[in-house]
């Protein structure tokens, strides 16, 4: 017989660095699943990707077992990552903080786009300029 989901529960947690310690155990605590576990198996299967926030997606099990997905790192991540800054602008749109070229924005879309919801990556360029956009941050090429 199936196993059957008991509870879903997203985090945002930075690659390599997860710990029983909060924010992980404060929420997966009460779900009853084994903490240490969960930090080794995430920590193995996100060591490549260092210093980057990923979204995870955690399944928990009625026999207290688990499984999970991790996500493409956030889209306003990427673009203060490409754009060397610490946080966009407080003023969205009106005020420019940044300005990062056309060929970023398409290589970020190329990352985003397994979890984006389009099917090309024309689509998902839109997307990632628009959040860009919102940030504060320019884009070379599209928004002249």
């Amino acid at each position: 017989m199936a196993k059957e989901v008991v509870k879903k529960i997203k985090l945002q947690i930075p690659a390599g660095k997860a710990t029983p310690a909060p924010p992980v155990g404060t929420v997966l605590g009460p779900a009853g699943i084994n903490l240490q576990e969960f930090c080794t198996k995430y920590n193995d299967a996100t060591r490549d990707k260092m210093g980057d926030i990923l979204p995870v997606e955690i399944s928990i099990y009625d026999d207290r077992s688990f499984d999970f997905i991790i996500k493409t790192p956030p889209t306003g991540f990427l673009l203060k990552k490409f754009a060397n800054i610490n946080k966009g602008s407080v003023k969205g749109s009106k005020e420019i903080v940044a300005t990062i070229t056309k060929d970023q924005i398409k290589e970020i879309a190329e990352i985003k786009l397994p979890d984006l919801n389009c099917y090309d990556i024309d689509a998902a360029i839109k997307i990632v300029a628009g959040t860009a956009k919102n940030m504060g941050i320019k884009v070379e090429g599209i928004d002249e």
